[in-house]
């Protein structure tokens, strides 16, 4: 049986979109606020191993969730293999989840998008690391509704803590709505 045109223009359609802008919108997650930086000089060697999550903001993948970790390593296809870990106190239960991520543009820039779902990927620019012993990062996401402070440590001193919040409010994230983690592990 033959299609009709109607059916044929809506299967031309289907196609130019996936084509066409089904990149750009995919690519649009992985850009980042206008006046965030990712960091220049990066080593992924010295970023990889465990990652205790002190603040974030708020959403909806990790809502509940407590004792958040993130640890990286290396990939057999040269990405990096991200395994976020967090304990969800309603459930009695811990909850994992396994991602991969790639640099965007340069290695030696802490600029990459990570997907835990599929062919969608997100942003992940760390804006701010401790370059001389890696114990602490700045991150953001593709736009301000994500934010990350990870450290080395489960907790950091109060200096370090209010430099992040200073940091993240002057560039404008919404620091008061912070959510900060129980890492008592």
């Amino acid at each position: 049986m033959k299609r009709g045109c109607n059916e044929k223009f809506v299967i031309a359609i289907r196609k130019l979109f996936l084509i066409f802008l089904l990149p750009f919108l995919i690519s649009a997650c992985t850009s980042y606020p206008d006046n965030i930086h990712p960091v220049n000089d990066f080593e992924l060697k010295r970023y990889l191993g465990k990652w205790y999550e002190i603040a974030r903001l708020d959403h909806s993948f990790e809502r509940g969730l407590d004792k958040v970790t993130a640890e990286y390593s290396i990939r057999e296809d040269g990405g990096v293999k991200v395994i976020n870990k967090g304990w969800q106190a309603s459930k009695k239960k811990w909850r994992q989840a396994e991602g991969r991520a790639y640099f965007v543009r340069e290695s030696n820039e802490g600029y990459l998008k990570v997907s835990f779902f599929g062919p969608f990927y997100g942003a992940y620019v760390i804006f701010e690391l401790d370059k001389k012993d890696y114990q602490y990062a700045f991150i953001s996401g593709p736009d301000k509704d994500y934010l990350w402070f990870l450290s080395r440590t489960p907790t950091v001193n109060s200096e370090l803590l209010n430099r992040f919040i200073k940091v993240a409010g002057d560039y404008g994230f919404d620091t008061e709505n912070l959510i900060y983690n129980e890492n008592n592990l």
